[in-house]
């Protein structure tokens, strides 16, 4: 980022957060709340806690569905995944106009990374490294979901994950808290704006607090573990930039933290969570985060109920917990009148905030659904996303980019298989106007080329299998014919073609909720595919979708051009073809490490040194930190992606080697881009404290810039260095900074850097 982006994107936050906190803090908001609350009965009170799905309204009349009484009775304060502004009117009509108190109810749903226009996954989105670009894709799905009734979104997921067995990975934005605070802070504002009571912005819900990403076993739900000055080093950052740049709610993790779950857990959710950060909105549940606590054995439904809200949580997302319960846990002094009139307040500032109170049909304008959702403009923002969202993996002998010519073979699974495409949580999408790879390359070559395809191979062999990552509704297409044949079929379309494009990998639903994998490699039926293509002797340009790292060492070793292209969305097919023929130079870099294996898991850059650390540029030793079967080494490093050019960096500059007291370091370095494309580079800065109080990465994240240079242009890039990038939480959970020796590093990878040293005291 240049200083001028840096300089108004603060100045935006500060607006933001400023902004929040004078509607938290204003008096006539906070009078008529009061008013209303002391008008309430506590059932009334009670049924602001509650969070319904909307069952049978989804095919259904709002008037006869099931959740009508208890709308007009107040006992729902919000709905949840209820699509179209038709539809969320006639519900709104209920409650506000037959309901006691009439007061409006909101409308929630998984606005996860695009509303009907979907954008890349957001571990995909993530890799373009540019916040104006992230920002700009929830600035879209903020118009379109508020242009379809929806005022708040189950977003951002902000969890860091260094285990890509987890199937969420494909939710977040990788392994490092730097960057994963820096796109916190970008989706926040980008769903928000800068007033929420725009008819066009939408109430974020920063997600999974806390701890999530740290499963163990990568197996989903499961228990997390760790010291708290790594939570605060490691994993807080996300949510607390979230924080910061004002998120209205946070949803409670389905994991426990210290033995005790999250939802339940009061030294998260009110002393982290409000008292040491400042948070003002309301905190929701996971989907039946409450009555899962019954089966993690500290109660049942009563108990966990009010565990729940006496920890800070207002909000009760499905359970009925809250609804059916609370009434007598006050009776019995479990919780306090004060305890429930907090949590209706903050449900009542979150709808005041919106402006409902004042119009609750803001929403609901269908001329808006009609003429803002789904447009040409917002389709290629998606498309110029995720163009600039692909990693480069492999380009051997420069491949790559195709020309528009001769006969070129698409081959594999997800050639054409448009409903792949969007990836998960992508529940708003119209998957039938997704563009496929195939589409996307024969609209890009016209008539100048030829083009031949062929399914090739399922995307998974076992039936059984492929049964189960199809089962939110996203199928394989598999297909009933054997393995020989499809790969025989495949052989005669590559031998007629110059080039053959292979599209492998992982399927929509092969990652996200509930889609761990104990194996991350390619499938290997999709892999005895690959072998066969490759045996043909035509170059081969391995397609690779995915929602996770994957293993991937054959592959890198073999095949001799390697483009990943994650799920990119509603526009995938026309971006990945504006990037295959050089229409857009890739540029994006990982986000997340890629093992060799799954016994390396897990496996990040930010790692520690231990006491026997293996020596660097060895394979083994004896008595050292290492494998026997394979070296310490990723596939691919963080922070790596290729160009279609190259970039040369010279040396590596300060402006000091001995500093004292809160100055500034200036790191300077020369970037050229020497080779024959125009392009762009995500140039990386990294800090190393080599000695502290407590022991402390091998390198940090600590800035960068996408720098664009045409063909042989070089420009100096400078990072400007303080004190505030040196500080971080020691063993008594302070923030701050040690004086010491501090390692300089800048390059485009983590692994490929130039080094500077300097010496720094208070």
């Amino acid at each position: 980022m240049s200083a001028k982006s840096i300089l108004f994107s603060i100045l935006f936050q500060i607006l933001v957060v400023y902004s929040f906190a004078q509607r938290i803090s204003d008096p006539k908001m906070n009078q008529f709340i009061t008013n209303l609350l002391n008008k309430m009965t506590l059932d009334e009170k009670i049924g602001q806690l509650n969070l319904s799905g909307a069952g049978d309204i989804v095919t259904g009349q709002a008037k006869s569905s099931g959740i009508s009484k208890k709308i007009r009775e107040g006992n729902i304060g919000a709905i949840l995944n209820l699509k179209s502004a038709g539809k969320i009117r006639e519900v709104q009509k209920i409650a506000v106009e037959e309901s006691r108190l009439k007061i409006p109810i909101l409308f929630g749903m998984d606005v996860i990374h695009g509303y009907q226009t979907i954008f890349p996954i957001p571990l995909g989105l993530s890799c373009s490294w540019d916040m104006k670009l992230i920002e700009r894709s929830a600035r879209v799905a903020a118009q379109e979901a508020t242009a379809d009734g929806i005022c708040w979104t189950f977003g951002p997921m902000v969890d860091i994950s260094r285990d890509p067995r987890w199937g969420r990975m494909s939710e977040g934005s990788g392994e490092d808290p730097y960057l994963g605070a820096q796109i916190a802070r970008a989706m926040v504002v980008g769903f928000q704006g800068d007033d929420l009571g725009k008819n066009n912005t939408l109430m974020a819900c920063v997600k999974h607090f806390a701890l999530y990403g740290a499963s163990e076993a990568g197996r989903d739900y499961n228990t997390t573990d760790m010291s708290r000055i790594r939570m605060y080093n490691e994993y807080f950052p996300p949510y607390k930039a979230a924080i910061d740049a004002g998120a209205g709610s946070a949803m409670a993790s389905f994991n426990e933290v210290d033995g005790i779950p999250a939802t339940a857990n009061r030294w998260l959710l009110t002393d982290v969570l409000r008292k040491q950060w400042g948070f003002q909105g309301f905190v929701v549940t996971d989907y039946t985060g409450i009555s899962e606590m019954i089966e993690h054995g500290i109660g049942d439904l009563n108990e966990v109920s009010a565990r729940a809200l006496h920890a800070g949580t207002d909000m009760d997302m499905v359970s009925e917990g809250f609804l059916t319960t609370l009434k007598k846990s006050l009776a019995e002094g479990k919780v306090t009148k004060l305890d429930i009139e907090q949590g209706c307040r903050r449900v009542l500032e979150a709808k005041y905030t919106l402006g409902l109170f004042e119009d609750p049909y803001r929403y609901c304008d269908e001329n808006r659904a009609r003429t803002e959702v789904f447009t040409t403009e917002n389709r290629q923002i998606s498309r110029e996303t995720a163009a600039q969202s692909l990693v480069l993996l492999k380009n051997k002998s420069q491949i790559l980019p195709l020309k528009k010519g001769g006969t070129i073979a698409v081959i594999g699974p997800l050639a054409d298989n448009k409903l792949n495409m969007t990836g998960t949580w992508s529940v708003a999408g119209d998957f039938s106007k997704c563009v496929s790879l195939l589409t996307g390359i024969k609209t890009a070559v016209g008539d100048d080329a030829k083009i031949l395809s062929a399914w090739g191979t399922n995307i998974l062999n076992d039936s059984i299998l492929d049964s189960r990552v199809s089962i939110f509704g996203k199928p394989t297409f598999r297909q009933n014919r054997s393995q020989k044949e499809m790969i025989e079929e495949a052989i005669e379309v590559a031998k007629k073609s110059d080039v053959i494009v292979a599209a492998m990998g992982e399927s929509a639903e092969m990652s996200g909720e509930c889609s761990s994998r104990s194996d991350i490699g390619l499938p290997e039926n999709q892999k005895e595919l690959l072998k066969a293509l490759i045996a043909t002797g035509k170059p081969v340009v391995m397609i690779l979708f995915n929602g996770r790292p994957l293993a991937l060492p054959w592959e890198n070793e073999n095949v001799p051009a390697i483009l990943d292209v994650w799920f990119s969305g509603t526009e995938a097919g026309n971006a990945i073809a504006d990037v295959l023929f050089g229409q857009v130079n890739p540029s994006g870099k990982l986000t997340a490490t890629f093992p060799q294996n799954v016994g390396q898991i897990p496996l990040y850059y930010n790692s520690k040194n231990t006491g026997r650390p293996l020596v660097e540029g060895t394979w083994f030793t004896k008595f050292r930190s290492n494998y026997l079967d394979v070296s310490n080494e990723p596939v691919y490093p963080f922070g790596y992606g290729l160009s279609y050019t190259s970039f040369q960096y010279d040396d590596l500059k300060l402006s000091a080697s001995q500093l004292k007291g809160s100055v500034s370091l200036t790191a300077t370095i020369p970037l050229t881009n020497s080779g024959k494309y125009d392009g762009a580079e995500v140039v990386q800065l990294y800090i190393r404290d080599v000695v502290g109080s407590v022991t402390r990465p091998l390198k940090e994240l600590k800035g960068f810039q996408k720098i664009f240079l045409k063909a042989g242009e070089t420009k100096s890039v400078t990072f400007k260095i303080t004190p505030e990038d040196l500080k971080f939480y020691n063993g008594d959970l302070k923030y701050d900074w040690e004086a010491g020796d501090f390692v300089i590093m800048v390059g485009g990878n983590s692994r490929d850097l130039k080094m500077a040293k300097v010496n720094w005291q208070r």
